[in-house]
């Protein structure tokens, strides 16, 4: 226990025989319960797993005969450590990438009763463009950008860190077990989040890289990934802001995509059309282009500024 909370990690795996054991063994004193799911390895981590499952009494293993993607895996696992009574319920890779030196600033805040979930930032750490690869830092800034307009946490910082920590209680509200099977899993607990009005806040982690090995081909991930946040950011306006209860921010969304991509973007294809193919400019086309393309552009701003506000306690810094 840490300050009578009874503290559980969820630690997912998948062909993690080569640090799967590190990344038990150096589980804090305070961790009451290991829920460590095996994701249909292939390797030898499940026998790692029951080995050290002999030393570790505290440690329960959920065996999936069939791999079944991170987001379901990690969804197994939240719903046996509620189950387990466990009040703050944290995340550790089966591949040692988190450093559990960290875990207790992790659930820190939760304990505290400042906020249901916490989030990792390895970006607060100092020169880290130096220790995180380069094709992950660039896709991290990308990926936190449009996990901005998804999520409706606004000031949060490296989406993809999956070193979280989440409340019983927000787990038990949001429906964890239709969870998003593979990746694009973080930002979709995020939603559920901010629909219901949970605070979180980011809590700076130790990037650590090593002998661990990623299974995500870039930019396949990066194409998928954004379709995915677009639809999280429809959820989000459709059940937060037109059943749950009414915010004209929908509507100033709604203008900015009329005006730029049913109006401005079709006449901007037809004045080009006309002026490369047969030389005319025509006035009324730009005309209408350049109001439709400021009319929209302003609304968008509008609904942002709209957006942040409306979300802006429930982000804690």
């Amino acid at each position: 226990m840490l300050k009578s909370k009874k503290i559980g990690v969820v630690v997912p795996a998948h062909n993690e025989e080569l640090l799967i054991l590190d990344t038990l063994r150096s589980m804090p004193a305070f961790v009451d319960k290991i829920v460590v799911v095996n994701d249909a390895s292939t390797d030898k981590t499940k026998q790692e797993i029951l080995l050290e499952q002999k030393k570790q009494k505290r440690i329960y293993l959920i065996d999936h005969k069939e791999n079944k993607g991170l987001g379901a895996t990690l969804a197994d696992g939240y719903l046996k450590a509620s189950e387990l009574g466990l009040e703050v319920i944290a995340v550790m890779a089966g591949d040692n990438q988190m450093d559990p030196h960290d875990l207790k600033n992790v659930v820190r805040p939760i304990i505290d009763g400042q906020v249901s979930y916490t989030k990792g930032n390895r970006l607060l750490v100092k020169d880290v463009s130096k220790v995180m690869p380069k094709y992950r830092f660039v896709g991290n800034i990308v990926a936190t950008f449009l996990t901005k307009f998804a999520t409706g946490y606004w000031p949060l910082i490296d989406p993809q860190c999956g070193y979280t920590a989440i409340a019983k209680q927000a787990l038990d509200r949001i429906d964890i077990a239709s969870l998003k099977k593979g990746y694009g899993y973080n930002a979709d607990i995020l939603v559920r989040l901010n629909i219901y009005n949970f605070k979180m806040t980011d809590v700076e982690v130790k990037p650590v890289y090593g002998r661990e090995k990623s299974g995500i081909k870039f930019f396949r991930y990066t194409i998928d990934v954004s379709f995915f946040l677009f639809k999280l950011f429809l959820k989000r306006l459709k059940e937060k802001y037109l059943f749950r209860d009414f915010h004209p921010l929908v509507l100033f969304y709604l203008l900015s995509f009329v005006n730029i991509i049913l109006i401005a973007l079709p006449l901007a294809i037809r004045f080009l059309v006309l002026y490369i193919h047969y030389g005319l400019a025509p006035l009324t086309t730009l005309t209408i282009f350049s109001f439709a393309s400021m009319m929209g552009f302003f609304s968008f701003g509008f609904a942002i500024w709209l957006d942040m506000e409306s979300n802006k306690n429930l982000f804690v810094k």
